[in-house]
């Protein structure tokens, strides 16, 4: 059998771009050379000649950065070539109204387009069995595949070198969408610094205040885009959640946190620490600053079919893990707790969301007086997820399902 010839199409070459398309996909041409030919190409010239040669085409959310139509044609004209066609997703097509753009994705109707796609294709890819299940159920899809989001181990952002200290610390990575779910833990936040001033520290990773606001002349309705102030940010708002709006900080801190910028601070020993946003290839070495990786999640339909990459990370670093008791962190997360006693099966802390107002609190509570669980449950994780989501397992898998769709 001759080589499969793979075009792989990332959206962008961040977070999404790296772990959907960039990283499996290079893996795979690196290291199943005799079987696939992988090309990667982003935002390729719309051009019949450049597509001609594959069999098999893959891109994640769309082929070119023009317009919806161009996609479309793009698409019928593969398929009327007999190249086959592979549309990755990682989230629901609609958000909810929490979502800072969901005003913008309903306006340009972004979830009706890629709908448009997914039933066009030949297959759709996605991260995980509850979501291929909503695709099938609401959009009547058969051909869904499922590859999860991979962690390489060789990495060195996802080789743990802890940075020792004496305190537990509770820590929280991610991005500017989550100010509901930040909103989970503000009672345990406050709870776990007045019971355990000295003894505990809260970490924010991420901080970011890049970015744009765009003002209307109420008169005129001329718009103007003008640099975001730092106390206009999600981070800002996140930061109040940690500092208990900067009441637990003492004055010299608390000031130089309001300078806004990133400069040298001796925070190792403060209750809260700061950590700033970091490129793709490197943000991961932020779960070094802290043992307990926190994982709120609003329950929602939206939220249900993300993938489980807080999981996978916290994992692959040994981290102890509180998460949210919903889809889905549940696919692989088993409570180490049972009435109060620890299950040598669990590999989690969970908190139902019914019990948000307290259990983030008393599982900080138990961690922070029970410190050899923090080991102990970051084993258990590890142990979970070192295999199941390998970038060497999932690629495998990924190399088997084209020659079985080659005919």
């Amino acid at each position: 059998m001759s080589k499969i010839k793979i075009l792989a199409i990332p959206s962008d070459k961040f977070g999404v771009g790296k772990f959907r398309m960039l990283d499996p996909f290079k893996f795979i041409g690196d290291n199943y050379s005799d079987d696939v030919h992988v090309e990667i190409s982003i935002n390729p010239p719309n051009e019949d000649d450049f597509f001609k040669d594959f069999q098999i085409v893959v891109f994640h959310s769309f082929l070119h950065q023009t317009t919806h139509e161009d996609n479309i044609s793009r698409i019928k004209w593969l398929k009327d070539k007999g190249i086959l066609t592979i549309m990755d997703i990682d989230d629901l097509w609609f958000v909810d109204q929490r979502h800072p753009m969901y005003h913008a994705i309903k306006q340009n109707k972004i979830g009706e387009k890629k709908i448009e796609m997914m039933k066009l294709v030949d297959y759709v890819t996605t991260t995980t069995e509850v979501f291929k299940k909503t695709i099938r159920e609401k959009l009547g899809l058969k051909n869904v595949e499922v590859f999860p989001n991979a962690v390489d181990e060789t990495e060195i952002q996802f080789q743990p070198n802890n940075i020792p200290s004496d305190k537990i610390r509770f820590g929280w990575l991610g991005g500017s969408s989550h100010l509901s779910d930040i909103e989970l833990l503000a009672n345990g936040i406050s709870s776990t610094y007045h019971s355990f001033k000295d003894k505990v520290q809260f970490v924010l990773c991420g901080f970011d205040i890049r970015g744009f606001v765009t003002e209307i002349n109420p008169e005129t309705g001329e718009q103007r885009k003008r640099p975001i102030k730092p106390i206009e940010t999600v981070w800002y708002k996140y930061e109040q959640y940690f500092t208990e709006n900067y009441s637990v900080l003492d004055l010299d801190y608390k000031n130089y946190l309001m300078n806004f910028t990133e400069t040298s601070y001796d925070d190792s020993e403060k209750p809260y620490r700061r950590r700033w946003t970091k490129e793709v290839n490197t943000y991961a070495t932020n779960y070094n600053y802290f043992d307990v990786s926190l994982a709120p999640l609003v329950n929602s339909v939206f939220n249900n079919n993300k993938s489980q990459l807080k999981v996978i990370e916290a994992g692959f670093h040994k981290k102890a893990l509180i998460a949210s008791q919903i889809d889905p962190y549940t696919i692989d997360l088993i409570s180490a707790i049972d009435n109060g006693q620890f299950k040598n099966d669990g590999n989690a802390l969970l908190v139902h969301e019914n019990r948000n107002h307290k259990e983030w609190a008393k599982h900080m509570k138990r961690l922070v007086e029970n410190p050899n669980m923090i080991e102990d449950l970051g084993n258990r994780l590890y142990e979970t997820v070192k295999d199941t989501y390998s970038l060497r397992v999932v690629s495998e898998n990924r190399v088997q399902f084209f020659k079985s769709i080659i005919k």
